[in-house]
């Protein structure tokens, strides 16, 4: 009982941690750009012909600007990584930028998106890694046209880039035999090391455009997700074992390939951020009190039902949806993320 206690109030400590450590005065970087799925989507998707979208109540409850695209109830981890860093304001989508805000930043990141191209495609439309990179060239051209080749270089060199992408090549694509032949084609570890493969030529492509300091996420513990204990064999496990088992070989290759551009790229600073532990440390603890089912009613998708009214208690919810988490778990996320990029920023 005691361990029940504890651990919301450990949370609700990290999190007070994470609010005073908001950055006052100038940002620690000049810009910052996004690129993933729909962890971090804050509302490219809206305008999309696909199901992956979240425009609509409950979802924004507790976001200022109410439903905005973003697939949880209040901010993501990319809102919030982005106060921590000093902005101010939060960093645009693409599909809403303009001229006057690009110089700080833009988010592409797309819901349903993945490394693959065809991932998440049973959905609808999705803006898969290599359009978000399309889109960011775009985005270096306007900047060089505003403010010159060199300058543009300089200022670009300065910026910070996350990428949180890979889970949707797991959970819509390899884990959906009746849509994709992936898991037949591959066994785990030969996916990752395509997956790997691909996004290497992906974030090489970044880089050319002039990206020096990279955060690359691992891919969290996706056979926790509600979702996945729902739709899955479990085999009396808290987890999907195997779900967890195959994204550990991405993780793992995705470690190696950390180091290798490290080593082989001169002047930039890349690091993996290994922040997909803590979601199966706390669901595998024997005291561990907060709610693992979605925190509104979902529809076979997954996603919340539009207009329904979500759980009252969300600060004790993992999860939002059941794919996505709450805010609070995205203020945890956020702060051990950006404690870990006092080496790159």
């Amino acid at each position: 009982m005691e361990t029940r206690l504890l651990l919301p109030v450990f949370l609700l400590l990290i999190v007070t941690f994470c609010e005073q450590n908001h950055v006052h005065g100038e940002p620690k970087v000049p810009c910052y750009f996004i690129f993933g799925d729909s962890l971090v989507d804050s509302g490219n998707n809206n305008n999309l012909e696909t199901i992956a979208k979240v425009n609509y109540p409950p979802y924004g409850i507790d976001f200022p600007g109410g439903p905005t695209g973003r697939f949880t109830n209040g901010r993501t981890v990319a809102d919030i990584m982005g106060e921590l860093l000093g902005f101010d304001d939060f960093i645009p989508s693409f599909l809403t930028v303009d001229s006057s805000e690009i110089l700080k930043g833009v988010n592409y990141a797309s819901g349903s998106a993945g490394i693959r191209q065809e991932t998440g495609k049973q959905l609808g439309v999705n803006l898969e890694l290599s359009k978000q990179l399309e889109n960011h060239q775009t985005t270096v051209s306007r900047i060089v046209d505003m403010v010159g080749i060199e300058p543009a270089a300089s200022h670009l060199n300065k910026c910070f880039y996350w990428s949180v992408i890979g889970s949707n090549d797991y959970l819509n694509n390899y884990f959906i035999p009746q849509h994709y032949n992936t898991s037949s084609q591959y066994t785990p570890d030969k996916y990752a090391e395509a997956l790997i493969k691909q996004y290497s030529q992906q974030i090489m492509t970044l880089y050319n455009s002039g990206a020096r300091k990279v955060a690359l996420n691992g891919i969290g513990p996706i056979g926790c997700a509600p979702y996945s204990t729902a739709n899955y064999d479990t085999k009396g496990s808290l987890c999907v074992d195997s779900m967890n088992d195959a994204v550990n070989y991405f993780n793992s290759r995705l470690k190696s390939l950390v180091n290798q551009l490290n080593n082989d790229l001169a002047g930039a600073k890349f690091i993996y951020l290994n922040a997909v532990g803590f979601g199966s440390e706390y669901t595998a603890s024997p005291g561990f009190s907060f709610k693992l089912n979605g925190c509104c009613k979902a529809n076979e998708h997954g996603q919340c039902v539009p207009n329904q009214t979500p759980c009252m208690f969300r600060s004790l919810s993992l999860f939002w949806d059941l794919f996505h988490p709450t805010e609070v778990s995205n203020k945890l996320s956020a702060l051990l993320s950006y404690r870990s990029l006092k080496n790159i920023l």
